[in-house]
């Protein structure tokens, strides 16, 4: 069962997590109401109103995945997500790749999984998570911002909310010891991924080059398969390749 430690403010919860995982048992969860500097994919910035939204942090020690096959765990945090948000909110929430969480083209939960190897074991995951609760209006330049509170209309109580999620982060992590429960859980993944539909979407690679294509496939070190327009297929890793939506690289 997790563990929740609620810290008044810290720059990010994975960097003060990262500093005590060693003395901390699977399953501690780092939460604050003010987080400064929260981190992102790709290094960016996480807006985060204090009081109003969910910052935290969830140490998974030991997870019944080798290295190789990491990508399990981000797979298995971001359906916990997306499954405890509809939950609260309703349906339109979808997985954008590799781990972000949308409600229809809008963005209501980033996350930054950072783990720490033994050979060809993960030693521990720290799975960094920001949700967008009850924060009506955003300041930054981030293109796509949403909340539940923008969706439901109403505020939603951050720490039922909280617990919902690691709960069932830690459930479908304690699966991942099944190969039958891993392979239920990447289709769950596949099935929830944004713009997954076997339609062409805009793209745009690491060169600024633009195409169109569909999703192909995802392995389970990441890697994302897409097919072109052409009908070729060309794979990508993390930061190769991003969304174009209503004309924006996202």
């Amino acid at each position: 069962m997790p563990h929740y430690i609620k810290v008044s403010q810290t720059a990010s919860t994975n960097t003060y997590l990262s500093r005590l995982a060693a003395t901390l048992p699977g399953g501690t969860v780092i939460y604050t109401p003010s987080q400064t500097a929260g981190r992102g994919q790709k290094g960016n910035f996480w807006e985060s109103e204090d009081g109003k939204n969910l910052t935290f942090s969830h140490l998974l020690k030991r997870p019944p995945v080798k290295a190789r096959d990491q990508f399990y765990l981000s797979e298995a945090a971001a359906l916990a997500v997306v499954e405890a948000l509809s939950s609260e909110a309703g349906d339109g929430f979808s997985v954008k790749w590799p781990n972000d969480v949308y409600w229809q083209d809008k963005k209501v939960c980033g996350m930054l999984l950072e783990n720490s190897l033994d050979g060809s074991d993960i030693a521990h995951c720290i799975v960094g998570i920001g949700i967008n609760v009850n924060q009506e209006r955003f300041l930054s330049d981030a293109p796509n911002p949403v909340s539940l509170i923008n969706i439901t209309g109403h505020e939603h109580d951050l720490m039922a909310l909280l617990k919902r999620v690691c709960s069932r982060i830690e459930l479908l992590v304690d699966s991942l010891g099944d190969d039958q429960a891993r392979t239920d859980l990447h289709q769950r993944y596949m099935a929830a991924l944004y713009r997954n539909d076997g339609q062409l979407h805009p793209w745009e690679d690491a060169s600024g080059n633009r195409f169109k294509a569909s999703v192909a496939a995802i392995a389970p070190d990441g890697t994302l398969t897409l097919q072109h327009e052409d009908g070729t297929r060309h794979d990508y890793l993390f930061k190769q390749v991003k969304h174009i939506i209503s004309g924006v690289s996202l």
